[in-house]
């Protein structure tokens, strides 16, 4: 009988030293993966990196880019997306130039990939112990908004010293009667370091609360690395009497698969498209997400309530 090897997860590869090819020489791909293992080892603490130039502008996913272009192997499957689309500018480029440079296979679908590199969403399938998330970060310190001096924020860090960040946030609750900041949501990771969720919705960040995946956070601009690893707590810092919640529209649903309906046991997070008339129309973010669900929905009359059809789930097992 023959036994099937289970596939590594992805902190495993990372450790494994496997040889890599790519745009980054191989100094630099050691740095950056030494840099990543600092990260892994330390949950949300920011490590600097020398940011090497990238074919792509800064703030368009570079650090990321980086990442990616280190970690990943011959026998990888890439999927890329911007704000859940795989087919948006960035990320059709960013997949073409990964692809190019280090001859990896390249997929659309979220269950076949082994790497996954996203701006702005985290895939709504939930993803396995094999797979990695690679963010693209644009600012990378969450105490920005209230303190500027470098040298203030390491110490802040340094001493667990949240105690503006809070009264930011009480200040925009006394404001608005609610906390509005919604992309970079502040979040305490392992009971230790705050970190910034990058623009992610705060829809997305209950997926990186002790998740079977591997995500890590490039920022090429600020030149820092963080991660959050598997099984690791990530609490959105909110108040007692103020419960954490995600953002979806009241009577929202999506009108190609009906995710958010009330006949729907599921929920995706919907983006307006905009229209001519006045009158919008919501549809999902992810969508590998939607066009399985719609696909599901056509083939059997209804959606499952598990989510879209999952053939490709043994896919890298």
């Amino acid at each position: 009988m023959t036994l099937v090897q289970p596939r590594p997860s992805a902190v495993e590869r990372l450790a494994g030293g496997e040889p890599r090819r790519a745009l980054l020489d191989e100094l630099s791909k050691r740095e950056i993966r030494r840099a990543v293992l600092t990260a892994v080892a330390v949950p949300g603490y920011q490590v600097p990196f020398a940011s090497r130039e990238m074919p792509v502008a800064r703030g368009w996913g570079s650090g990321g880019l980086q990442i990616t272009l280190a970690v990943i192997g011959s026998d990888d499957v890439l999927k890329v997306i911007d704000q859940g689309e795989d087919a948006g500018v960035n990320a059709a480029n960013l997949r073409r130039l990964v692809a190019d440079a280090s001859g990896v296979a390249t997929t659309t679908v979220a269950g076949e990939a082994t790497v996954i590199q996203s701006r702005h969403r985290i895939p709504e399938e939930p993803m396995r112990a094999d797979q990695l998330l690679v963010l693209q970060v644009p600012v990378p310190e969450p105490l920005r908004g209230v303190e500027r001096d470098m040298t203030e924020l390491r110490r802040m860090h340094a001493e667990t010293d949240y105690a503006r960040m809070w009264v930011s946030l009480y200040e925009d609750l006394v404001r608005n009667g609610v906390i509005t900041q919604t992309p970079g949501y502040p979040c305490l990771v392992g009971g230790r370091y705050v970190m910034a969720t990058t623009p992610i919705p705060r829809w997305d960040i209950p997926k990186l609360h002790r998740s079977e995946h591997l995500s890590l956070f490039g920022a090429g601009r600020e030149k820092r690395i963080y991660a959050v690893p598997p099984h690791t707590d990530v609490e959105p810092l909110t108040f007692d009497d103020v419960p954490f919640e995600v953002e979806q529209p009241d009577g929202a649903c999506c009108h190609r698969c009906g995710s958010g309906s009330p006949a729907s046991a599921v929920s995706s997070f919907l983006v307006e498209l905009p229209s001519t008339g006045g009158a919008g129309r919501w549809v999902c973010s992810d969508t590998d997400w939607c066009a399985r669900r719609t696909e599901q929905t056509s083939r059997y009359g209804t959606a499952a309530a598990g989510g879209p059809v999952r053939e490709h789930e043994e896919v890298g097992r």
